[in-house]
């Protein structure tokens, strides 16, 4: 597969608007638009960061979460999971309205987002550039939270089909 795109497939990539590499801004209007959150999912992130030392909303397919869990299990770090296309979260779309708290609060659509000590560490890329970085063991330690030292790196316990990104 070559690295660049050649014209057709760069034709479909524009065939989409709003969906394509290129894609215009936002309106300075849409973008000072706030959504309408619902009151009892904004309370229940701002309580569950707040209660619980760690915490990763996620969801129970997306493989991303699974390579958290896995680095959590490693380190021996208990944390809360808060499974947005569980059961428990389908009725009413708490799962869905709850996501989009978060997306309005982190400023990112993504899953999993990882909060520890209430603070936002981000989704799977940031926690992991965190462990690798030695900054999550010392914000975990400073909560006074034990956890295992692991020689390998976070990247280990992602999909092994995924592709380790290149930098720029």
């Amino acid at each position: 597969i070559p690295v660049d795109m050649d014209a057709g497939e760069i034709a479909i990539s524009r065939s989409t608007p709003g969906y394509q590499f290129e894609a215009a801004a936002a309106s300075p209007a849409a973008a000072t638009e706030k959504p309408d959150l619902d009151a009892d999912a904004v309370a229940f992130v701002e309580a569950t960061i707040t209660e619980q030392k760690v915490v990763m909303f996620a969801l129970e397919w997306c493989e991303f979460c699974w390579a958290v869990r896995k680095l959590f299990k490693a380190m021996g770090v208990e944390y809360e999971s808060v499974d947005l296309d569980s059961v428990t979260y389908q009725e009413d779309d708490k799962g869905g309205k709850i996501r989009a708290v978060l997306a309005e609060r982190t400023g990112s659509p993504t899953i999993p987002q990882i909060f520890v000590g209430g603070e936002h560490i981000g989704g799977c890329t940031e926690l992991f550039e965190a462990f690798n970085s030695g900054a999550l063991v010392q914000q975990l330690n400073a909560l006074s939270i034990e956890c295992n030292e692991l020689a390998e790196k976070a990247e280990s316990f992602l999909p092994q089909w995924l592709h380790p990104r290149k930098s720029a």
